[in-house]
């Protein structure tokens, strides 16, 4: 393995991590709830529910912090290895097994942990098992 040192940004990570885990303490603090993405979305695309304006509040700034990062730094070049049938199909699977295992990776690798819920810690586990199942197959066996 080669690490590519002149893209090696362990500040910038940390800084980014360290924002992460402030920002679900505060929602967990201060609102009793947990920060799991696909919750968030999925409540407010419910009938009935609470806490719309704080929710949307928290969706929204997922959506400006790399705009406003933007203005300080140049960011990565998005490029997709993927056409969009793959893409749609990995987003339909996502989808899927978030509402199958009752969160995604925010709600369970960042706030499960944290708790140490142990639910949490095996739905964790698939999802970095089925990650590096995933990019073994693809890389090594078919070789794309």
């Amino acid at each position: 393995m080669n690490i590519d040192w002149l893209n090696f940004t362990p500040w910038s990570s940390l800084a980014g991590g360290a924002l992460i885990g402030l920002a679900v303490s505060l929602m967990i603090v201060a609102n009793g709830r947990i920060a799991g993405i696909s919750g968030l979305i999925g409540s407010l695309l419910q009938r009935r529910n609470e806490g719309v304006s704080e929710k949307v509040l928290f969706l929204l700034g997922l959506l400006v912090a790399p705009l406003i990062w933007g203005l300080f730094t140049t960011l990565p070049q998005i490029k997709f290895q993927g056409g969009w049938l793959t893409l749609t199909v990995a987003g339909l699977l996502v989808g899927i097994g978030t509402r199958y295992g009752s969160g995604c990776t925010s709600g369970h690798g960042v706030c499960g942990l944290s708790r140490l819920s142990p639910r949490s810690i095996i739905a964790t586990a698939c999802f970095m098992f089925s990650g590096f199942a995933t990019v073994f197959i693809l890389r090594h066996v078919l070789k794309s």
